[in-house]
C-alpha cells in the first residue's frame, strides 16, 4: 500500500522541480534573479492560489490567473507587466521541457505550479 503513494510523491516532486525551472528560466531572463529555490517556492505558492481560486465558477480560471500572476509579482521585482511576462515565459518554458521529458523519456508527468500545462 505504500508503493502508490511513494510513488505519487515522487511524481510531486518531479513535476514541482519542472514548475520551479521554467519559473526560473523565465525569471532568470526577465527579472535577472538567480535563486532556483525561490522559483520552487514561486511554483508552489502559484498553484495554491490557483487551487483556491480556480474553481469558482464562470470567472474562476480568471480570477486564479490573476491570482497566479500576483504571486510572481510578489516573489519577484518589476511589477505585473514583468510578472506577466515571466508567466507566459514560464509556460513556454514547462511546454518545452516537458516535451522532451514526456516524448523522450517516456514520463508522463505535468508541471506543478505552471496553469495549463
Amino acid at each position: 500500500m505504500a508503493v502508490p503513494f511513494v510513488g505519487s510523491i515522487v511524481a510531486f516532486v518531479i513535476a514541482l522541480l519542472i514548475g520551479g525551472f521554467a519559473i526560473y528560466v523565465s525569471a532568470r531572463i526577465v527579472s535577472d534573479v538567480d535563486d532556483y529555490g525561490h522559483a520552487i517556492l514561486t511554483a508552489f505558492l502559484g498553484a495554491v492560489g490557483w487551487a483556491l481560486t480556480s474553481w469558482i465558477p464562470l470567472v474562476g480560471p480568471l480570477i486564479a490567473l490573476i491570482v497566479w500572476i500576483g504571486v510572481i509579482n510578489w516573489r519577484y521585482p518589476g511589477g505585473w507587466v514583468k510578472a506577466a511576462i515571466i508567466g507566459f515565459g514560464a509556460w513556454l518554458s514547462a511546454l518545452v521541457i516537458l516535451l522532451f521529458v514526456n516524448s523522450v523519456l517516456g514520463l508522463g508527468i505535468g508541471a506543478f505550479g505552471i496553469p495549463g500545462v
